[in-house]
């Protein structure tokens, strides 16, 4: 099981680090001497202590020279337990890809676009802002900011529901316009996400108001 835990981390910090813009070409060391892989006991020499001759992180089985981000990556950093890990099954002792390696980007890709279509929802269906207080219960509103999503519009709250799922959470729908994804001529140019059938009103509460105010 460990194992499974393992390798799921390190196919999200791979994914993290492509998805916020690390260049490996930028970062990636030349060939070994005698075009030979690093081996674990040699990438252990390289982890940024006194009297060590560099720092070196591996990343599914690539090694990239971190000397620049030591405060991250050196000893006492926030990533200093990533430096000098090799994990040798992702290359065989040839450097050629191994199964491994092949399913680990595969992951990554599904990583990167499920990143992708989270943020194009939230760029959709904004977050609400909320409060609540024993005396007047729960409110919900909208602003242009709501969610931390500034845009040129306010919308109104209504709960989404995520598919296969049986909870919902509050979020900013436009009102006006074409609906996400639509083209301006469609038949649906004017009511904006208002239709989408994963949405739903919240009771008690007017269509168009852009707060909610749910008491006790």
């Amino acid at each position: 099981m460990w194992r499974g835990a393992a390798a799921a981390l390190l196919c999200l910090g791979a994914a993290c680090l492509l998805g916020r813009g690390f260049d490996p070409r930028a970062w990636l060391l030349p060939p070994p001497p005698r075009g030979r892989l690093l081996s674990v006991a040699e990438l252990a020499r390289y982890r940024g202590a006194a009297g060590e001759p560099g720092l070196y992180l591996a990343v599914l089985g690539r090694v990239f020279d971190v000397e620049r981000g030591r405060r991250h990556y050196g000893p006492g950093g926030a990533y200093s337990g990533l430096a000098g890990k090799l994990v040798g099954r992702f290359y065989d002792e040839d450097g050629a890809p191994t199964e491994a390696l092949r399913q680990a980007e595969a992951a990554i890709e599904e990583a990167l676009k499920f990143q992708a279509e989270s943020e194009q929802r939230k760029q959709q269906f904004p977050p609400c802002n909320s409060e609540w207080n024993s005396a007047k219960g729960s409110r919900f509103w909208c602003s242009r900011q709501s969610g931390g999503v500034k845009r040129d519009w306010t919308g109104v709250p209504r709960k989404l529901y995520q598919p296969g799922s049986r909870g919902s959470h509050c979020v900013c729908v436009r009102t006006t316009g074409p609906s996400w994804g639509w083209p301006a001529s469609s038949e649906h140019n004017d009511r904006g996400d208002l239709d989408n059938p994963h949405l739903e009103e919240y009771e008690g509460c007017h269509p168009l108001a852009e707060q909610c105010v749910l008491k006790v």
